[in-house]
């Protein structure tokens, strides 16, 4: 009887390896047959906006007003000479199921066929369940969660509900601490202001939405919980040396790594005690490669937070930004300010030598793995 436990055990083992093996080979092959303006569009989730040159703005608050819910020709053209490898949906992409199914189905279509992304978190960043026309389980914020076990299901409800809506990537969940009271852009996203209780919620956070099939994201490295200003608007800043990150901010991104976390999303914040300057986060291979790859270990895709956010348009061009986010150790770069501009910039550090094209597999060749786990193949 344990012969043939232990022999089943083998072969299940036997098949897992072979098949990762096969998965290997088959990444290595789409890389190989990949022009680089192919691989450079997979470093991109952008706004459906972005592909539509017709639409100029100069914050987020301005794109409810285009209520861009379709597929056009313009965007059709603009995919096709740069083709995108990630579309984020927001609240006012998004207007009933049936607009949803429609409208996905035609970004799948485009060049580079896209990976749909959405933030997703529960609480009041919730595009779908804060709208009414879908009738989903809404829940107030992340701290009225009292166990794992409440945030596993409730993750799982999400995850279920994205998957069936046809979403592949939740940008969630939080895994900051809120640990400043004075904190205007995360509080209760977060799940606590106890380092070991949020490492827990995030964890099962994590669990759920792989059980439902979706794809996770842990947000903001190294940690939004501490810090007073936005983001959004600009220039915000941790005063905290790595030795305090690491009993506290660390501990949740630790347990989100270690239950399998796909992405981990930078935040544009400032940590000059660790880096030495006031760099963003987004932009410093101290954070993203010596502590986030090198010391937590992290092996999946790194993606910014939304380029176009005051922390990074305030201080630096949007393609030099890019260009300097890639060096910086960033596999994909969200809502970039002038797609077009940006892409090119990368094809031009490419040309240039600042970026060489072997770096850029090997951003590619995560991205490919993600998009292999969400069954979605080029």
């Amino acid at each position: 009887m344990r012969r043939a436990l232990l022999m089943g055990a083998l072969a299940v083992a036997g098949a897992l390896f072979l098949s990762c093996r096969q998965d290997e080979a088959r990444i290595e092959e789409q890389l190989k047959q990949m022009t680089l303006e192919e691989k450079v569009g997979q470093l991109f989730c952008i706004r459906p906006e972005a592909l539509d040159s017709t639409i100029h703005y100069q914050s987020a608050a301005d794109l409810p007003a285009f209520a861009l819910q379709e597929v056009n020709d313009r965007m059709r053209e603009m995919a096709a000479r740069y083709p995108v490898g990630g579309i984020i949906l927001f609240a006012h992409n998004i207007k009933d199921p049936e607009q949803l199914t429609r409208f996905q189905a035609d970004l799948r279509t485009l060049a580079g066929k896209p990976l749909l992304y959405v933030d997703e978190e529960g609480g009041r960043v919730a595009r779908l369940a804060n709208n009414p026309a879908f009738g989903l389980p809404k829940y107030e914020n992340m701290t009225v969660f009292h166990s794992p076990r409440e945030v596993r299901e409730a993750a799982f409800t999400i995850g279920s509900y994205l998957s069936r809506y046809g979403f592949d990537v939740d940008f969630a969940p939080v895994a900051d601490v809120n640990t400043n009271p004075e904190n205007i852009v995360i509080g209760t996203r977060a799940f606590s202001d106890k380092p070991k209780v949020a490492a827990k919620m995030v964890r099962a956070y994590v669990k759920g939405l792989h059980k439902a099939g979706v794809q996770s994201c842990l947000k903001h490295f190294p940690g939004h919980g501490d810090t007073q200003a936005d983001t959004h608007f600009g220039y915000a800043v941790t005063h905290k040396n790595w030795a305090e990150m690491a009993s506290c901010e660390m501990l949740p991104f630790k347990a989100g790594i270690a239950a399998g976390a796909d992405l981990v999303m930078s935040a544009h914040i400032s940590a000059p005690a660790v880096t030495g300057t006031e760099i963003p986060s987004t932009l410093s291979p101290v954070i993203l490669q010596d502590k986030l790859r090198g010391e937590l270990g992290f092996k999946g895709v790194i993606v910014t937070d939304a380029m176009e956010m005051g922390a990074i348009t305030r201080q630096f061009a949007a393609d030099e930004a890019c260009v300097l986010a890639l060096q910086a150790g960033v596999d994909l770069l969200l809502c970039v300010k002038d797609y077009p501009k940006c892409f090119e910039a990368v094809l031009a550090a490419v040309a240039d030598g600042r970026l060489s094209e072997e770096r850029i597999d090997e951003n590619v060749r995560r991205l490919l793995i993600l998009r292999s786990h969400t069954k979605k193949s080029l």
